[in-house]
């Protein structure tokens, strides 16, 4: 599975106005159960914070990445949150967050998951990937941006 398909413009909001990583879950989760018409709204904040309580998901400079499993769903999601003004998130470099990847995963997953996380991964050692993505006015050009860096990076391997 690509990371372009699960962060379709559909999957990305631009602009998220949460202050700290609760108020940031909860418009995740909201704008989730919009965009993809499944109404598991406190499964997804169960599932998050309860990975978030093991160690924070902020992991490197203005990234997050909040995942969990969620047992009613039957695929992988995904669903970007772009934040202007950055996010109190208590990240392990105690730095604010703008980008937000949360992956929410069947129970059943297990390796697709853990994919899905490496690459990510991957793709964030660019550091140009994070300016290029935080600079994107709308949700098609984020979504054309992961596809961008997703295809020079399937071209190395």
């Amino acid at each position: 599975m690509l990371l372009s398909e699960l962060f379709e413009s559909n999957f990305i909001k631009i602009g998220l106005e949460a202050e700290d990583k609760d108020e940031a879950f909860e418009e995740l989760a909201d704008a989730f159960c919009q965009a993809s018409h499944i109404n598991i709204r406190e499964e997804v904040l169960e599932a998050i914070r309860t990975r978030e309580r093991k160690m924070s998901t902020g992991i490197q400079k203005g990234i997050a990445v909040p995942h969990g499993r969620v047992a009613s769903i039957d695929k992988v999601y995904g669903f970007l949150g772009i934040s202007r003004q950055g996010i109190d998130y208590d990240a392990l470099d105690e730095q604010p967050v703008y980008l937000l990847f949360m992956i929410l995963a069947p129970q059943t997953e297990s390796e697709l998951h853990l994919r899905i996380l490496k690459r990510l991964a991957e793709m964030l050692q660019n550091p140009q990937f994070f300016t290029d993505l935080a600079s994107q006015n709308d949700p098609t050009s984020a979504s054309a941006i992961i596809r961008k860096y997703e295809n020079i990076l399937t071209a190395l391997d």
